[in-house]
């Protein structure tokens, strides 16, 4: 198991996965001793593939915070997506824990995991699924429909989150009528209508264009700084895990490689699978706003003010525009000194480097 940071282990756990497998071929259970759990783990996997089984998910462990967004990226055939759908069981795993609030989900009977999915989880693939024979609103209200919610009720909560995802207006609307964008938040708020506590996305915006995807992680980031969900997300882009993860796993041959913040993974990765990752990551995306202040040496009351958890690469068109510097202040309007060109150059270099690209 991957030690993660101190910082987070005070926090509560909503999701924790435990030694989880997912094993195909013709005899994947017979690998694993239940009565206890001692295994090379390497040697076991690679005994599997001598002997024409796959190991695609290996000895997966991590923990997802309450309100967190932890992301699991990796190449093609490098085990994140098994590894969700083992997390919501769309696949069942071969062999581990996955317990969401304490309660193990592999061993739910068909019923209960109904139940568990009805009410609890939220899913949102890169296909979008929706029924192209329902309206917006009906494809939104369908999973309260299976909960047998009244019609009433049905509607409200669909409204809201329809709302939510600024869809207003398009609610009659079937989805061969919409964007690639616009059914994809069809998607995600279907997904929302049941309030989940925990929220799978698999790669939900990889098949929208460049363009229409950036805005859909604004509007992803949008709702969760309203929702504070605990988020498990899937994708195979970096700099889309850069954007919206507050910790990342990154995955190798069904592996966790290294587990830890955007920051950590791109100053101090664990091997060079991992270093090639993160190689093309402008530094200036690691640096906060308030990563670059400086105290005030004069009268700060006219510069313009910008937000302390702000990113420092969105400074650089202001500070061209106010040379003097801009004023940083926190979520509470407290001061936290100034950014200048001076200073924000200096805490460029002080990541390790004077360019702005980590070194490959």
């Amino acid at each position: 198991m991957i030690d993660e940071p101190n910082a987070m282990k005070a926090d509560a756990v909503k999701l924790s996965c435990r030694n989880l497998w997912k094993v195909y071929g013709s005899k994947p259970d017979y690998y694993f001793d239940t009565s206890g759990y001692s295994i090379d783990v390497d040697g076991l996997a690679g005994r599997m593939r001598k002997e024409d089984h796959v190991p695609a998910a290996i000895d997966v462990s991590f923990d997802v915070h309450v309100g967190e967004i932890f992301v699991i990226m990796g190449l093609s055939g490098s085990g994140k997506s098994t590894v969700v759908r083992c997390l919501s069981r769309l696949v069942d795993a071969s062999y581990g824990e996955v317990l969401l609030d304490g309660e193990n989900l592999l061993e739910k009977s068909p019923k209960e995991l109904i139940e568990v999915r009805r009410h609890k989880m939220g899913m949102v693939f890169q296909n979008f699924g929706l029924l192209p024979h329902l309206t917006v609103m009906e494809n939104v209200a369908f999973p309260l429909k299976l909960q047998g919610k009244r019609l009433q009720e049905q509607r409200e909560n669909a409204e809201r989150v329809i709302e939510l995802v600024g869809l207003q207006g398009r609610e009659d609307a079937f989805p061969g009528q919409l964007s690639g964008g616009q059914q994809q938040r069809v998607g995600i708020a279907r997904s929302l209508v049941v309030e989940p506590d925990i929220w799978f996305l698999d790669e939900p915006f990889s098949a929208l264009d460049p363009l229409i995807r950036h805005q859909m992680q604004d509007e992803f980031l949008r709702i969760q700084r309203v929702l504070r969900k605990s988020i498990v997300f899937i994708t195979h882009d970096f700099l889309e895990a850069l954007r919206i993860a507050d910790r990342m796993a990154i995955m190798r041959d069904g592996k966790i490689v290294q587990i830890g913040t955007p920051t950590d993974l791109i100053l101090n990765p664990a091997d060079e699978y991992v270093a090639r990752f993160t190689s093309e990551v402008p530094r200036i995306r690691l640096l906060t706003t308030a990563a670059c202040a400086v105290p005030a040496t004069g009268d700060e009351s006219a510069m313009p003010q910008v937000p302390a958890d702000g990113l420092a690469e969105n400074l650089i068109g202001k500070l061209a525009e106010h040379p003097e510097g801009l004023s940083v202040r926190d979520n509470n309007g407290a001061d936290r000194g100034i950014v200048t060109p001076a200073s924000l150059v200096k805490a460029l270099a002080a990541l390790g480097q004077g360019d702005t690209h980590v070194a490959s």
